[in-house]
């Protein structure tokens, strides 16, 4: 099998979460990593074996023995050097979220268009096996009619510093793009019609961003009850409820099982058995999609990156008012 060679962009944990799971990818294989700090890169490359670590993006994107990067900078980072990469005639994977805002999203596929470059978001939970399970069992009727979704992911980020990258405004600090994109993006994988009403509850670190919230859309005949937070530990699980039944999807943002209840009772209950961390199977799919000329995931599609963007700005407005 032909294999898809990748480069990353970053070295920090994302990066090397990423890095673990390449192995596990059998139609793609790691050659490189490229970050402003060369001793970073160095010794991102000594963990992972690499021939080639590089401490600036440029020769990353010069080097002819790499088709694909995946962009694991900060978010505030994301559209200039996704465009750069695009330029230079990468495919390119980037992290989520894709970028700050609807308008930097737009400005991001309209380079993927002009270049004719592959472009997608690295919504891994969309390509996990117990979220696809979970897809097929709505898809199947074995819930009926939905009515809910609901979705929350929240880890302490204690105590408050604005220099840290998760608070800096300048870098796209607060909870919606760092955690807020899951709850939005699974409730978009289930409800993807567009919402006729939201309401949103926020609170605020000291530097003004926002640190803890919870948003309500509302869709003909169903709701979606989604939270982030900075402050607590919230249960990070996935609820998809109709009127015959729900699924719970336990840790659903990096999920390895899903159950299918009646009432009280679990009628099913479907585990993925995997050993890696999950990133594999977007990886695997980048690299189909490569294979078969495609430019455009049939999964996490441009259309629906452009619509997190749409939906979280749609929060943000209403937390920040």
């Amino acid at each position: 099998m032909k294999k898809i060679r990748w480069g990353i962009m970053g070295a920090g944990r994302i990066a090397g979460s990423f890095a673990q799971d390449l192995p596990f990818v059998a139609n793609g294989e790691l050659v490189a990593v490229a970050s402003r700090s060369a001793e970073r890169a160095g010794e991102f490359a000594r963990r992972h074996g690499l021939g080639r670590a590089y401490d600036n993006y440029e020769e990353l994107f010069a080097d002819e023995a790499i088709d694909a990067v995946y962009i694991a900078t900060p978010h505030a980072q994301h559209l200039a050097n996704a465009a750069a990469a695009l330029r230079a005639g990468k495919a390119v994977l980037c992290e989520k979220p894709l970028t700050l805002n609807v308008a930097e999203c737009r400005s991001l596929l309209a380079v993927a268009s002009e270049t004719g470059g592959y472009l997608m978001e690295g919504m891994w939970t969309w390509f996990l096996p117990a979220v696809r399970q979970a897809v097929r069992w709505v898809g199947e009727g074995r819930i009926g009619r939905l009515r809910h979704v609901q979705a929350d992911f929240g880890y302490p980020q204690l105590p408050f510093d604005a220099t840290r990258r998760e608070y800096n405004a300048a870098l796209g600090g607060g909870c919606l793009l760092e955690l807020g994109v899951y709850p939005v993006a699974i409730s978009q994988l289930f409800q993807p019609a567009e919402p006729i009403g939201l309401k949103v509850t926020a609170q605020h670190a000291p530097n003004g961003v926002e640190d803890d919230l919870v948003a309500v859309f509302e869709f003909p005949g169903s709701v979606s009850t989604l939270a982030a937070s900075f402050r607590c530990k919230l249960r990070n699980w996935a609820y998809v409820i109709g009127e015959e039944g729900y699924i719970a999807i336990p840790d659903f943002w990096r999920a390895s099982e899903a159950m299918h209840y009646r009432l009280d009772t679990c009628v099913e209950h479907f585990r993925d058995g995997r050993t890696s961390l999950g990133f594999n199977f977007e990886a695997f799919a980048v690299g189909e999609d490569l294979l078969a000329g495609r430019r455009e995931s049939p999964v996490v599609s441009h259309a629906a990156s452009l619509k997190f963007q749409e939906h979280m700005t749609l929060i943000r407005n209403l937390a920040s008012s």
